[in-house]
């Protein structure tokens, strides 16, 4: 039987609710993690915890327990599910209120950590790349929400995913209000040209993805050259290797965009080497 953490209780799946007044089920108002499970071990905890409370802190949410506390009811219901291999959803909601928008009238916020499965890509999608598009939905403007809080939110990459299901893809390119690349619909993106390694800054309006940012310390550490810089959709259309990175994608080659093969159409040496690297890394950590 699948536990729920909710409460600071371990509860049967059946049992793990929250009141239809809570402001995260309401308003999306509360922040969340994707996080990975690696021979039972939770992936890069410290780094998820944090960023956690730090998206809580930007929408003024107080989580009602420690990081140390939240890091050990991680490992708890990892342990309490039996998972080896798989995935985390963190979820801290704002808590029940009234019906309306002010936060100041909800009270007891939801720590929910469900242990689960994780479904990847299919393999052959590894071996013969991703097809996107470009979305013509685009990143939030990050002056009216910034793109780094991982809030429940999810509304803007939920209508470009659609776009790219739409059209037969499993994600898709959104650019953000200047007309640059920012990242997928839940993957970052990156490029490589002559064997230089690019991909969208932070100020693109992007999350800022944890395995992103391990894939690029990773990726230095084996001596390419990685520029966080601007980029706009001629730069994919040209480039020699097109790759995502994610929790749940980890490594992933995009072989094409909007119809055009990206390089030669398949996954590339600089993507399959930093994949290699990638799932060698979270063996030994």
């Amino acid at each position: 039987m699948t536990k729920v953490y909710i409460c600071g209780k371990l509860v049967d799946k059946a049992d793990a609710v929250v009141s239809v007044f809570d402001h995260g089920l309401l308003y999306g108002d509360g922040v969340f993690e994707g996080i990975r499970v690696y021979s039972g071990k939770v992936f890069l905890i410290d780094e998820h915890v944090e960023r956690l409370y730090e998206s809580a802190e930007a929408i003024r949410l107080e989580i009602p327990m420690t990081r140390a506390a939240m890091a050990q009811a991680l490992n708890e219901t990892v342990a309490a599910n039996g998972i080896r291999d798989g995935y985390i959803r963190l979820v801290v909601t704002r808590g029940a209120g009234t019906l309306g928008l002010d936060p100041k009238k909800t009270s007891d916020p939801q720590v929910i950590i469900i242990a689960d499965s994780i479904a990847l890509y299919p393999s052959e999608m590894y071996q013969e790349g991703l097809k996107l598009i470009t979305a013509s939905t685009l990143r939030n403007h990050p002056q009216a929400l910034s793109p780094r809080i991982k809030s429940l939110n999810y509304l803007n990459n939920i209508l470009a995913k659609i776009e790219g299901a739409d059209a037969g893809c499993v994600e898709a390119v959104m650019m953000n209000h200047l007309g640059h690349v920012a990242e997928c619909t839940g993957d970052n993106i990156f490029l490589v040209k002559n064997g230089v390694i690019s991909t969208p800054g932070t100020d693109a309006g992007i999350l800022e993805g944890i395995t992103r940012n391990c894939v690029i310390k990773l990726a230095r550490e084996a001596g390419y050259e990685v520029r966080e810089k601007t980029l706009i959709r001629h730069d994919i259309y040209v480039a020699d290797e097109c790759f995502l990175t994610g929790t749940a994608a980890e490594v992933i080659p995009a072989t094409s965009l909007d119809g055009r093969l990206i390089g030669d159409g398949k996954p590339g040496p600089v993507t399959k080497n930093l994949l290699e690297r990638f799932h060698k890394f979270v063996r030994n950590h």
